[in-house]
Parts: C-alpha cells; structure tokens; sequence
C-alpha cells in the first residue's frame, strides 16, 4: 500500500495563513480586557497582566447602547425598504419588455456611476426642505436609494437564471404573474435574496457619510459616528474603541451565520443546485 508523504509545504502555509489571520483578533481581543494603564504600559501584543471587562461596560455608559438601537433601526429600514422594492422590481425587469421597463432598468444602471459623495450637497438640501435633517428616516432613504441599483443588478441576474421552461409550466398550469412571482420566482431566488439582505445591511450598518453630514444631536447618532467619542483632546482610549468595535462586530457576525448557508446557495446557482 502506498504511503502518501505530508504536505509539509502546505501545512506551512496553513499555519502562517492562521497566524496572519489570527494575530490581528487576537491583538484586538487582548487590548479590550486590559486597562488603558495595563495597554500603555505592556503594549499590543503582550498578554494583558490584568483582566477587565470595564471597557465593554464603559462603552454603553458613553452611550454605545443608544448608538446600537439607531443602527439597528437604519439597518432594518434599509433592508425593509430593498426586500420590498428590488424583488418585484427585478422580476419586472427580467420579465416584462415595455420600454418603460427597461428605462427604469437603465436608470438604475446609471445610479452605478453615481457616488454619494457627489450628490451629497442636493441629498442635504432635500433632506432639510423635507424636514428629515436629525431624523433617521433622513439617514434611512438616501441610504436605500443607493443600494437598489445594485441589488436590483444582482437579483436581475439571478432571476434571468430561471429556466423559461418553468415560466411556461407555471403558464399551462394557469398561474398569473403575481402567482408565478409568488410561487415559482421568489423560492427560486432566495440565495439573490439573501445576498441583497446581507449586502444592504452592511451598507447601512457600516454607513458614515449620510449620517455625518445628514444627522447632529447625539439621540441619532449610530455606531460609526458614535465611535468618536472615545477620542478626546487629550488622547484615545484605544481599549475602550476596540471594545465597541468588537460589539459593533457582533450583529454582524450574526446576519452572516444565520444567512451563509443562502449565500452558499445563491452563489452556487438559483435554488442553490
């Protein structure tokens, strides 16, 4: 019987991936139980000679907690608002040939090129004549508005992988439009689905510029403009900002265990076969 000889080369490059990728966690999770004396004074890589979970509690009493339920608030919206539009929009765009239709389709191609940034002087002036200027709903619908042409783009493709045979089915078996969007396209388009659900609400999450020049008092602040306040004048409390970016992670982490297995999916092809 023939013995195969260890990949000592790859184990190698396992090992060096490992710690490259482990180093930088490692680094952060060490600095957030550690005190800012302890910090100054062993530095970044060493073990922390005391243990202390007074940063993760330090960082709701500078109001991380507030900062969290906005985010989420944005979050939801967003997602809420793409979930309810991009689907039959795609499905539209895949499926009717009005020329209506695809100018709508070539609209949002043209939102592709378009970057927040050289839009935001007329979004604040909208924002404000509308009276949203310190409101999340302010921060909400520019941020939606910029992530529906590529989700728009993204489902359209997936939906354009369905089979006219299926549609033809559907057709002979009498179903409309809306039962064929209802029972045939949206089962066959979940990993498309989740892929906008997850992208959407990493855009809204990680969102910075909208809330900057869109939002002012402290009570809708979210979690990228919150993390300000661990810097003073004086200095930066850098175990303290490393514990609410380790609690920012979480929800994130979480959106992304609960939909891989659709992204897997979505990404393998339509119903993930």
């Amino acid at each position: 019987m023939k013995r195969h000889r260890p990949n000592w080369l790859a184990g190698i490059g396992a090992v060096a991936w490992l710690l490259l990728v482990g180093l930088p966690i490692y680094v952060m999770l060490a600095i957030t139980v550690q005190t800012r004396e302890g910090y100054g004074r062993n530095g970044p890589i060493a073990l922390p000679d005391t243990f202390t979970l007074d940063n993760y509690t330090g960082a709701f009493d500078e109001g991380f907690g507030r900062y969290l339920f906005n985010t989420l608030v944005v979050t939801a919206s967003v997602v809420a608002i793409v979930l309810l539009l991009v689907p039959p929009l795609a499905y539209a765009i895949v499926r009717s040939r009005s020329r209506l239709t695809s100018g709508v389709f070539r609209l949002f191609l043209l939102g592709l090129a378009i970057p927040a940034q050289a839009v935001i002087v007329p979004i604040f002036y909208l924002i404000s004549k509308a009276g949203l200027y310190d409101n999340l709903v302010g921060v909400i619908l520019p941020t939606a508005a910029f992530s529906l042409p590529v989700c728009a783009l993204i489902l359209s493709g997936v939906m354009r992988d369905i089979t006219p045979d299926l549609y033809e089915a559907m057709a002979i078996d009498g179903a409309g439009p809306a039962r064929v969007f209802r029972q045939l396209v949206l089962p066959l388009s979940r990993g498309g689905i989740a892929t906008i659900a997850v992208f959407s609400a990493l855009q809204a999450w990680n969102g910075f510029l909208f809330p900057l020049i869109l939002t002012q008092s402290d009570s809708t602040k979210v979690i990228t403009l919150g993390l300000y306040n661990f810097q003073t004048q004086y200095g930066i409390n850098i175990p303290g900002l490393l514990a609410a970016v380790v609690l920012s992670m979480v929800p994130v982490l979480l959106v992304y265990l609960f939909a891989r297995r659709a992204l897997v999916q979505g990404l393998m092809g339509v119903g993930g076969k």
